[in-house]
């Protein structure tokens, strides 16, 4: 017989969002594998439980060579509990290769609903909701995070980003210079912390708030691009959008020709809206 995944969430913050199930496998588990064995023992101890069975590490670092020794256990018949720091495991997290082992070899998979970042950023940005999509950690190399950006510029769902306060102000900047600096966005902070904080605002103005400092977990929520015809875009847009993806390593005919049928218009006022703004520039 087979054993079974399970997959739980845990706080993101408030220890006390904890799912009452969550203690209950921490007991049955016959392993329990976490992100951080540190953390998982600060968490027990505040929910005044004793895992029964096996702890071991599965982080990044080992994902790879413990989804083999885990998935065995599954298929001799064992309970394994997946724990990551905060959340839903496989949510920017380990977790997916054991998900996916364990469905090759028939074995169940269920899971401990518990608190997200992702949808509680979401919940309290005051944008649109009926539609997301969720684009994890962004490339910490500038022009592989410019490409990403740059592929999310047309989308019309609302984003959700998580980012390193340390790289929060170039991201912002980015993200405005690629989406347009008055896109509506919000910055969570410290969900369900002490020192929680949500920023709303154009994405400029967000910029500038980080450029003062920002500290603790981030996630970014970023409205999704509005439906607009090429009339409403004047030349200067028309030429920054094209100046956008050339920084991104497309040739200036790809670009214009991308920008036009993005906002359907003719190539040919895209091209003389970029002739003009050179010009400008060199006046």
């Amino acid at each position: 017989m087979t054993g079974t995944l399970v997959l739980a969430g845990t706080p993101i913050g408030d220890v006390a969002d904890a799912p009452p199930r969550l203690a209950r496998e921490l007991e049955a588990a016959d392993v329990v594998a976490a992100e951080d064995t540190r953390r998982l023992r600060r968490l027990t101890q505040a929910l005044e439980v004793t895992p029964r069975g096996r702890i071991v590490s599965y982080f990044e670092g080992n994902e790879a060579a413990r989804t083999a020794e885990l998935a065995e256990a599954l298929e001799t018949g064992s309970r394994v509990l997946l724990v990551t720091d905060a959340g839903m495991p496989s949510v920017s997290d380990p977790g997916y290769r054991l998900v996916a082992a364990a469905v090759e070899r028939g074995v169940g998979v269920t899971a401990v609903p518990g608190p997200s970042a992702v949808l509680t950023a979401l919940a309290v940005s005051g944008l649109p909701v009926d539609r997301f999509c969720f684009e994890g950690f962004l490339p910490r190399k500038a022009g592989e995070r410019r490409t990403r950006l740059r592929e999310a510029a047309d989308e019309r769902r609302t984003l959700v980003y998580f980012e390193s306060p340390r790289r929060l102000e170039e991201t912002l900047r980015v993200m405005a210079e690629t989406f347009g600096g008055e896109r509506p966005a919000a910055v969570c902070r410290e969900l369900t912390k002490t020192y929680e904080e949500v920023r709303r605002g154009p994405l400029d103005e967000l910029a500038d708030w980080a450029s003062e400092g920002v500290r603790g977990e981030i996630t970014v929520v970023v409205g999704g691009a509005s439906e607009g015809s090429g009339e409403e875009l004047d030349a200067a847009e028309l030429a920054r959008r094209v100046a956008v993806r050339e920084e991104a390593g497309e040739r200036r005919k790809e670009a214009i020709a991308a920008v036009a049928q993005q906002v359907n218009v003719p190539k040919r006022e895209v091209f003389d809206a970029v002739v003009a703004a050179k010009n400008a520039e060199r006046a």
